[in-house]
């Protein structure tokens, strides 16, 4: 079961082969179109059959909560409370357009998870940086949200490692690299614009420290000591087994990744670094990690678990270079 309804890409085929593929600079329409979000979020009042079981009983309204729902389908997403501000799909890819047009960016993918109720789109900033070995390393946009509570409107610097698509959030300990708008709020894309416009510079500092990471050597026992900090989880009973072998078992697979086994570990940018070390743990969430599905692995590599583990990998690393 897939949770991507749609999507559509430039360039290399994403995601185990789903999707729609495009030429490069198709217009927002075409976008919309083939990602499959060329619909709207629809809101209806919420109503409730009153009356003894059996019996056809009375219908109410309960003004305080609407069904959001889908203009092409009338598939339900979620009911939310009647001061939930909707951001519809084209919301997200129009986002995109004067960056695509005045400032050199272009769209990579877009698409739908869990049948509408995620919305994405990811587009590449133009900005590069290509540590030793030829280890390139990509920066890219990425916007988000989610109408059943899941996800605040999320635009949010990454990076994309191109020897193997590993992605990496792009933040810096002070907040910069994402902004984040609650839906109490209206979303105002162009003044997500301007506080992101602050952000662009962080993905200098964050070539800084990338670069500082691929030429940290790391012993062996370091390495080891860097993998039990970020992959030991809390556990609410210390005599499960199970949860002890679980972490043992992920720290085993980014050790293998880690040691050759991944994409790009053996370049001289990864080979006994601490980019290195950062690198197994973000191949391990992005492609490896335990789910349901690939989609649902991708969901939690960009917006849940996965990518806390991944934040955690790069603040553990950041330690080794301060």
């Amino acid at each position: 079961m897939h949770l991507v309804r749609n999507m559509a890409y430039v360039g290399e085929t994403p995601w185990h082969g789903l999707g729609n593929q495009l030429s490069p600079r198709q217009p927002i329409e075409v976008w919309a179109k083939q990602a499959g979000m060329d619909w709207t979020i629809e809101a209806a009042e919420v109503r409730y059959v009153a009356g003894a079981s059996g019996n056809l009983g009375s219908i109410h309204a309960f003004p305080e909560q609407r069904v959001l729902y889908r203009s092409d389908t009338k598939e339900a997403l979620s009911v939310v409370s009647s001061r939930y501000q909707v951001v519809q799909p084209k919301d997200i890819l129009e986002f995109y357009k004067d960056l695509v047009e005045f400032s050199g960016f272009e769209l990579e993918t877009a698409g739908v998870l869990k049948d509408g109720r995620k919305l994405w789109a990811l587009a590449r900033t133009g900005q590069s940086a290509t540590l030793k070995g030829r280890d390139q390393v990509n920066g890219y946009l990425l916007l988000a949200t989610a109408c059943d509570g899941t996800l605040a409107t999320t635009a949010q610097f990454c990076s994309v490692r191109v020897v193997c698509n590993n992605t990496l959030a792009i933040a810096l300990g002070d907040g910069t690299g994402a902004v984040k708008v609650p839906h109490r709020s209206q979303f105002d894309a162009q003044a997500v614009k301007r506080q992101l416009g602050i952000a662009v510079s962080s993905w200098d500092a964050f070539m800084v420290r990338m670069k500082a990471l691929s030429e940290r050597k790391v012993s062996d026992a370091a390495a080891e000591k860097f993998l039990r900090r970020v992959l030991t989880y809390s556990v609410a009973n210390p005599a499960d087994r199970d949860a002890i072998a679980v972490n043992e078992r992920a720290i085993k697979a980014v050790s293998e990744l880690y040691a050759g086994r991944g994409k790009g570990a053996t370049l001289p940018s990864a080979s006994g670094t601490a980019w290195g070390l950062v690198n197994s743990v973000t191949e391990f969430v992005d492609h490896q990690r335990r789910a349901r599905s690939d989609d649902s692995r991708r969901d939690a590599a960009w917006f849940g678990a996965g990518a806390a583990l991944k934040e955690k990998a790069w603040n553990e690393a950041l330690k080794l270079i301060a």
